[in-house]
């Protein structure tokens, strides 16, 4: 069989890549092949070549929310960030396409006088990323806002799912599930005061500001909240905040928080979280489930 740059030798297909060098915390080993879509064409045709010859995939955005194992990833990495147009219509809607940042749809619909997305001011993912994960914060989240969501299936074909039809839970979506590739969301908002929409948007960053970690690589929080505690208190309270392994850490100013100080790989992330998982359930008999993903070779 022909390599995969052999089969779409104008496409941005580039083989053996390091994965540290693209994903937030700035660990993860070798992709067989990395793929830089700039059309839905293009990523509609390698999609149905992968799935046909069982080539796994993975599909990536800003790779904020994951951590990514020494062993890389096997098959074709899809980074969505060349899919990034935006676009404005009947006055309150937004259709963004997968690889944009959720940041810049919020900073549109701040254009705009549009309100729902003002929580997500400082998230550094992309749309595909936040509609996969359902991502939210500050009491928002993408299903309160969402519209539909265009995806390409595994045998290529396209298809629109309703918010309704997604089966949206806490950083969950049915996407998770089906092996569809999002290509673009569609959102509807209210209109509402600009000004009152950018002081929310401006309390909502200095507030990161102030507990979140930004002045370090790491893969944004770590832990679902569990029912009735909040993760970062728990390990806060299990004596864990700073302990580190390798060049990973819990961080100091957030305990929910894993960030790289220097040198981490994959394999102290998921070292230090399983850490982190061990000690709280013996001190609290709670069991953190991860937010991030954790992918490896398989």
């Amino acid at each position: 069989m022909k390599m995969l740059n052999e089969m779409f030798p104008s496409y941005n297909i580039q083989a053996n890549v390091n994965l540290g060098d693209y994903t937030n915390t700035r660990v993860g080993g070798p992709a067989d092949w990395c793929f830089w879509p700039k059309t839905q064409q293009e990523l509609q045709q390698v999609v149905h070549f992968a799935n046909e010859t069982d080539l796994p995939i993975t599909v990536l955005g800003n790779a904020s929310n994951l951590v990514i194992t020494d062993d890389g990833r096997q098959g074709v990495v899809i980074f969505l960030t060349d899919m990034h147009q935006i676009e404005v219509f009947k006055k309150n809607s937004i259709t963004a396409e997968a690889g944009a940042w959720i940041i810049e749809v919020a900073q549109v619909a701040y254009d705009y006088s549009l309100t729902g997305l003002e929580w997500a001011a400082g998230i550094p993912g992309s749309i595909g990323g936040a509609v996969f994960m359902n991502a939210g914060a500050y009491g928002g989240q993408i299903d309160q806002v969402l519209q539909s969501v265009d995806v390409i299936t595994p045998v290529g074909e396209i298809k629109t799912y309703s918010a309704a039809e997604l089966a949206f839970g806490y950083r969950h979506s049915l996407v998770q599930e089906t092996g569809d590739v999002i290509i673009r969301a569609t959102f509807t908002m209210q209109p509402g005061k600009r000004s009152e929409i950018g002081e929310k948007m401006a309390d909502f960053n200095t507030r990161r500001a102030q507990k979140q970690p930004l002045e370090f690589p790491s893969c944004g929080s770590v832990f679902k909240r569990p029912t009735g505690y909040f993760a970062g208190k728990l390990i806060m309270d299990s004596g864990l905040q700073g302990y580190q392994i390798g060049g990973a850490q819990v961080s100091t100013k957030h305990a929910g928080f894993i960030v790289n100080r220097g040198q981490a790989t994959g394999s102290d992330y998921v070292q230090l979280i399983k850490h982190v998982q061990d000690v709280v359930y013996e001190k609290f008999s709670v069991n953190l489930e991860t937010e991030v993903r954790v992918l490896g070779r398989k």
